[in-house]
């Protein structure tokens, strides 16, 4: 599991859905959750809360150019890949924090990637979970 400190910075909420907003090692992300600030107390400005999402939904972009949907695009660097039959692991530099990608061997070879390449970790605000410090 991927986890990074950060602070909330906003929530909107409507009905029994809210959506934070965390700085998190220089970075916004949003976080979508399934709960409001009425039932989830820790859901408010200035709380410090960990970022936390799984290897296997950070996914990798070489070259974008486009515009994308996604919130959670992240500038990183790999530092190592780890190629088995069918998955790869991709350790993942983010300003100094470590984060890894677990994607499939044939996207890491149709993308070219080498260790040392700067890409995109892309992650879903719906993958996103929240844990107080």
């Amino acid at each position: 599991m991927n986890k990074i400190k950060g602070v909330i910075t906003g929530v909107e909420s409507s009905s029994n859905i809210s959506l934070a907003t965390i700085q998190a090692n220089g970075k916004t992300f949003s976080s979508l959750i399934i709960d409001t600030p009425a039932n989830a107390l820790y859901l408010e400005e200035g709380k410090e809360v960990y970022v936390l999402f799984k290897e296997t939904e950070v996914s990798i972009a070489k070259g974008r150019t486009g515009l994308i949907s996604m919130n959670n695009v992240l500038q990183v660097v790999v530092t190592k890949i780890s190629k088995g039959d069918v998955l790869a692991r991709l350790e993942l530099d983010f300003d100094g924090a470590s984060i890894v990608s677990v994607i499939t061997t044939r996207s890491v070879n149709r993308l070219g990637l080498c260790e040392g390449d700067t890409v995109e970790a892309l992650v879903k605000s719906n993958e996103i979970t929240l844990m107080e410090v």
